[in-house]
């Protein structure tokens, strides 16, 4: 099963990473860390919650205004 991964660099170091299909998040120290915890973390989800209906998720950008 193919699912998405966010990745976003945490204040204290490492990375963040999130799964939007399901809501699990974990960290690691490197990107392979922060993923192997996320796949990790997912599997053991899904043995609770199967999902029933996977919806993928969209990613896209857009812009606000700057303030200083």
């Amino acid at each position: 099963m193919e699912l998405s991964a966010i990745l976003t660099p945490a204040l204290e170091g490492g990375y963040v990473a999130f799964n939007p299909e399901t809501g699990t998040t974990t960290q690691g120290e490197t990107v392979e860390d922060a993923l192997a915890n996320l796949r990790e973390a997912t599997s053991l989800y899904l043995e609770e919650f199967p999902l029933t209906n996977l919806r993928r998720s969209l990613l896209t950008t857009f812009e606000v205004a700057e303030y200083a």
